[in-house]
């Protein structure tokens, strides 16, 4: 290839990235517009600029609280899922492929078992601690067994978590408790209404606190000998990750039950057309991150209308044949 040609290839890729990212926030408005006006007794376009006092009580009641748990959760798992990607050093790397969201699933029954009159926060509490110490365990088992195929990591990720669902399932059954267990199984956005909702702007937090550190997520993404060479306590940064990640997979199971691929699909789509900057590609990719959310779960409220197809169906579907096409592109 001569090099004008290859200057030109360079321009027109240049060229399409500035476009798509330029794109990305007018796409974002359209489908939050969207997502207001579909379902079950659509408003549309007059509806949403002059509500009657019945329109106004289904969009304050439901569809801006669905929209909001949408954007968040979006944002929440796929930033969730960058992160883990850099702290293992792994493409592949993200909640529903490490165990994070089966632990939280399992830390949520325990609560409910050991504390029937528990509420939400102190659930929620639950699925923290054991999402953290299943991503800790994760995390040392890597280190120890060193694996030189970056697809094996995902692999035992998804061994580890079917082996933590099937304790759930199991510690469900035996406690008459699995039907409650039924709601994290598959994400779904129908049950989101005013006041069951809220703690889904946990999120907020830690996409905050995941901005502040970014550089130095970065730095620990280098490898624990060169990170502390540079001066980064590499072992707090690795915790304090875990962390977010932890309260984010929480936050969303226990709000709208698991939604795989989300951060899995993003930070690599991202990282395609931007790098691997967090500090500059973290608006990117929470932003894709409830791009993605949102078309999912529109195409499921349109499908077999006036029947909703769960988002957790949808965004496996989709993330799913990503992830393929992923795994093929690393392959060659």
């Amino acid at each position: 290839m001569t090099v004008p040609v290859a200057r030109k290839l360079q321009s027109a890729a240049a060229f399409w990235r500035q476009s798509a990212q330029a794109m990305l926030p007018l796409i974002f408005v359209v489908l939050c517009v969207l997502s207001l006006a579909v379902g079950a007794g659509g408003l549309g376009p007059e509806g949403l600029l002059r509500p009657t006092s019945e329109q106004l009580l289904i969009l304050t009641a439901s569809r801006l609280p669905r929209l909001a748990a949408l954007v968040l959760t979006g944002v929440g798992l796929a930033v969730s899922g960058v992160l883990l990607q850099l702290i293992l050093r792994n493409r592949f790397a993200e909640p529903a492929t490490t165990g994070g969201m089966e632990a939280a699933k399992l830390g949520i029954l325990c609560a409910i078992t050991v504390l029937p009159a528990s509420g939400p926060l102190l659930r929620m509490g639950f699925a923290i601690a054991f999402c953290l110490a299943a991503s800790l365990f994760f995390v040392a088992l890597l280190q120890r067994l060193r694996f030189q195929d970056t697809i094996l990591v995902p692999v035992i990720g998804l061994m580890f978590g079917g082996i933590l669902g099937a304790i759930a399932e199991f510690f469900a059954l035996s406690q008459n408790n699995l039907q409650s267990m039924q709601s994290w199984m598959l994400g779904d956005f129908s049950r989101v209404v005013q006041g069951n909702y809220e703690l889904i702007y946990l999120i907020l937090p830690v996409v905050l606190l995941t901005y502040v550190f970014a550089q130095r997520f970065t730095l620990a993404a280098m490898g624990r000998d060169l990170a502390e060479s540079l001066g980064l306590r590499y072992r707090r940064m690795v915790l304090l990750a875990l962390l977010l990640v932890s309260a984010t997979v929480s936050a969303s199971v226990i709000t709208v039950g698991t939604v795989p691929f989300v951060g899995l699909v993003v930070p690599n789509l991202v990282a395609i057309w931007h790098g691997d900057n967090l500090r500059q590609t973290l608006p990117a990719v929470a932003l894709t991150g409830a791009v993605l959310l949102l078309a999912c779960d529109i195409f499921g409220r349109v499908v077999i209308y006036p029947y909703e197809v769960p988002i957790g169906l949808t965004v496996g579907a989709i993330g799913g044949l990503i992830f393929l096409l992923l795994i093929l592109r690393v392959r060659r």
